[in-house]
């Protein structure tokens, strides 16, 4: 028994990553063709007004703009394989420098708002569950829909306008105090790790109490989803009839509830996980223009405001990557944890 589940498992892990090559490829067509239906080329576009039409010519043609759509193409597909993404044409910096300076912010904020969303959206859809056709339930289905509904930037400005002004208990903008920014060793990029590692509690409490008001605006996004997740499948495992069988041999209520239907309920969060990562990462485009966070999403608004297409295309494609590759690593895991996914 036990081999046959490894051999499924096995197979089902080579099914999902034969998929990969496609569903990457079509991602990667996509992003091609949406910056080439804008009109014009990159370089007219960021440079048009500072370059007269002979230096555009030259940046064009060594650029490659000038040459067929399906060499270009080509072209495009071979550096995306070598993760190369060209350069921004009003910096020339590396879409790949971007990557790695600006990355570890919008990791950080990213995993700070998933453990924002887990925590708010399983307890309350726990609690929702329990206590089904309640006023508490009621308050939390309401609490999850208002979460999901309301404007990412929007929330973020009341949080602000409460937390800042108002009460003056957090701060409102950046990762970190100025001294504490240009002190803090950089290590991994990860402002609360790196406090850690260097044992300095004010950094980290610096750098938590920034990161406290856009965690929570971004966590907020996606709690909603988890809540009614957890609570639909809550009532349909209280239902089941190893559930009954629990209750009838005299296990406590809240033993049956904890132990036994809670651990199958998440089964579906683990699923949609990998889903709500994409939408983090486009909450995180707003959450940071409206916090000042140096992201990702920060220097995507930038370089689309300048209309640098070379720059913005390099980082749509590495989001792309990114969720395709997190997408993946969900599906193994919800495989490991539940059987039933192998079989179908």
């Amino acid at each position: 028994m036990a081999k046959a589940q490894t051999t499924s498992l096995r197979s089902y892990a080579l099914t999902r990553l034969g998929l990969v090559l496609p569903m990457v490829l079509i991602l990667l067509t996509m992003v091609f063709v949406l910056m080439r239906v804008a009109p014009g080329d990159p370089i007219s576009a960021a440079l048009g007004g500072h370059l007269s039409a002979e230096q555009l010519a030259e940046r064009r043609h060594a650029a490659g703009y000038d040459r067929p759509l399906v060499v270009q193409y080509l072209s495009y597909l071979g550096d995306a394989v070598r993760l190369d993404f060209g350069n921004s044409v009003t910096d020339n910096r590396p879409v790949t420098s971007i990557i790695t300076q600006n990355g570890a912010a919008t990791l950080e904020l990213t995993l700070a708002a998933l453990l924002v969303a887990l925590v708010f959206g399983v307890t309350l859809g726990l609690v929702a569950g329990r206590l089904r056709d309640t006023p508490v339930d009621v308050a939390a289905r309401l609490a999850g829909v208002l979460s999901y509904a309301a404007p990412v930037f929007f929330v973020g400005l009341l949080l602000q306008l409460l937390f800042g002004p108002m009460l003056g208990l957090l701060p409102t903008s950046g990762r970190a105090s100025p001294g504490v920014t240009f002190a803090l060793p950089t290590r991994t990029g990860l402002m609360v790790v790196d406090s850690l590692l260097a044992g300095d509690t004010y950094a980290l409490s610096d750098v938590l109490r920034h990161l406290v008001l856009p965690a929570v605006t971004l966590g907020l996004l996606t709690g909603g989803v988890f809540l009614r997740l957890v609570r639909v499948n809550l009532l349909q495992t209280l239902r089941g009839d190893y559930v009954e069988a629990a209750r009838a041999r005299g296990i406590g209520e809240r033993s049956v509830v904890v132990r036994h239907a809670f651990k199958n309920a998440l089964v579906p969060v683990i699923t949609v996980m990998g889903l709500q990562v994409a939408l983090l990462l486009g909450g995180a485009l707003l959450t940071e223009q409206t916090f000042n966070w140096p992201g990702i999403g920060a220097q995507l608004v930038h370089y689309l405001n300048n209309r640098d297409y070379i720059a913005v295309q390099g980082i749509i494609t590495f989001f792309a990557l990114v969720v395709v590759a997190i997408s993946v690593l969900i599906d193994f895991v919800n495989a490991w944890i539940d059987p039933r996914v192998r079989y179908t």
